[in-house]
């Protein structure tokens, strides 16, 4: 869409907002919901099912009425002004970028926190309104609860970056692959990992994402970043994650398709398959040693699996979030996690954030960012007021270190007798017994409960961010070992 035509999509999604809004606040559908909640209750085949598929349908109607619940709190002029709120911002956040200028998007950013503070207010949670905002991508999260498993990670992070500061660019990359070559090797890699092409179409855009448009309808983009010859293939790795995930919901007929259980369990359950098959699969020692001859055959300056897995594993803090190292990464959630939070509960002045975000990155990292499009431009998440969601980036990488460490169980139960199993599945080729143990334990839940139950419930342990620092650890052993 051209730049001008901003303002008139504003107005078609604030129309689109307002008739969706009305249709799921309707005494129609609240009517449906109690007919449906009425024959559950009076079924008198029931008796026929067993405990799981009664308490599937119980939560079913249990989430249908919370989300109705939720529309009906809501005003509909609130509705149509965040629309046109998020268009707004999205243009002007744009506009700073184009001109590196924060005050361009400063007052679309005001707005939009107003607007999402009455939010808050309509909906009348009990909470505060960050956590009443972060509800949708994370049920049940409080702050608390973020800041007791964050706490570890803001004490031991920054120290393990520290302690890796003499292998910095030693695995940056001075040279650069054709379009070609980094479709073909994306091509590659979904093929080897089970890709079927009647229900899974790939694309390009400016940021990569996954989407589900239907049951049979599972689309992901790429892109492609010059020189930087890997952007494309992890980004490739991580998107397909999350579409293996979409796939394995809950799915028994097309109607099904639109009921809760069969949406994802939360945002961080969500990232934590697509950092599974990035950073568990595609960063791993034994993918490289697999897959190297193929990078060399492409033209990359690589003559063995150790060098591709150095390649795949840079250990170099940067102040860009999507580009950062599996170390770093969470650094850059903790400062925005904790931004959003002064922004929405402790009334922190967005005149105040370019400073803040700047004190924080040289604090946290060392790191200062030389203009506004470095710091707190780059993410355009604030831009659609989508305020409690940076969290589950990071939750994410917790909840994927605990489910791996729960599938190495399982697998050596099932014959695999290497330190790490996981790695040989991989060397194998069979990643197929890693995805078929996600299938059972992870992806059939849906909305069945949320992400720490989840968590418990496959692992037997409460969430924590044990494995993950575990898992950096063992792996900054072995790189600082190579190097």
């Amino acid at each position: 869409m051209p730049s001008g035509g901003s303002c008139w999509r504003g107005e078609q999604l604030s129309l689109l907002a307002k008739y969706l809004h009305a249709r799921q606040s309707c005494s129609q559908f609240e009517e449906l919901i109690q007919a449906a909640k009425a024959e559950f209750k009076n079924d008198s085949d029931l008796s026929e099912l067993d405990s799981s598929e009664i308490l599937e349908r119980r939560k079913n109607i249990e989430l249908l009425e919370q989300d109705l619940s939720r529309q009906k709190s809501l005003d509909s002029e609130l509705v149509v002004h965040l629309a046109k709120a998020k268009a707004e911002g999205y243009d002007l956040w744009q506009q700073a970028r184009n001109d590196n200028n924060f005050q361009t998007f400063a007052p679309a950013l005001r707005k939009l926190i107003q607007l999402r503070k009455e939010q808050s207010r309509q909906l009348a949670e009990g909470s505060s309104d960050w956590e009443t905002l972060a509800q949708p991508f994370e049920p049940g999260l409080t702050i608390s609860r973020l800041q007791e498993l964050f706490a570890p990670l803001r004490n031991r992070l920054p120290e393990l970056i520290e302690a890796t500061s003499n292998r910095r660019n030693h695995s940056s990359c001075n040279w650069d692959l054709c379009e070609k070559s980094q479709s073909d090797l994306c091509d590659l890699l979904l093929k080897s990992w089970g890709r079927d092409l009647n229900v899974t179409a790939i694309a390009r855009s400016p940021h990569p994402f996954s989407i589900t448009l239907g049951p049979k309808d599972f689309r992901l983009t790429t892109r492609i970043v010059k020189g930087q010859p890997l952007s494309c293939f992890l980004a490739t790795a991580h998107e397909w994650g999350h579409s293996l995930y979409e796939q394995g919901l809950p799915s028994q007929t097309h109607q099904w398709f639109s009921w809760p259980l069969s949406q994802a369990t939360s945002m961080a359950v969500h990232e934590s398959q697509s950092l599974f098959w990035e950073n568990r699969v595609a960063r791993s020692h034994a993918f490289s040693q697999k897959f190297w001859p193929y990078f060399a055959q492409a033209g990359a300056p690589v003559n063995s699996g150790l060098d591709l897995w150095k390649i795949m594993n840079p250990l170099t803090p940067g102040l860009n979030r999507v580009e950062a190292d599996e170390l770093s990464y969470g650094i850059h959630i903790l400062i925005r996690t904790d931004l959003e939070i002064a922004l929405i509960d402790m009334d922190m002045s967005v005149d105040d954030l370019p400073h803040e975000w700047n004190h924080r990155y040289s604090d946290l990292l060392g790191l200062n960012p030389k203009n506004d499009v470095e710091g707190c431009l780059q993410d355009v998440h604030w831009s659609e007021g989508m305020f409690g969601y940076f969290p589950s980036y990071l939750i994410g990488h917790l909840i994927s270190a605990q489910f791996t460490d729960a599938m190495k169980i399982e697998l050596r139960k099932q014959g695999m007798e290497e330190t790490d199993p996981v790695e040989e599945c991989i060397s194998n080729g069979q990643e197929s017994m890693l995805l078929a143990w996600l299938r059972k334990q992870v992806h059939p839940h849906g909305r069945l409960m949320n992400a720490e139950e989840l968590v418990e419930h496959v692992t037997g342990k409460p969430l924590s961010s044990k494995a993950f620092l575990n898992y950096l650890e063992a792996k900054l052993y072995k790189l600082q070992g190579i190097s």
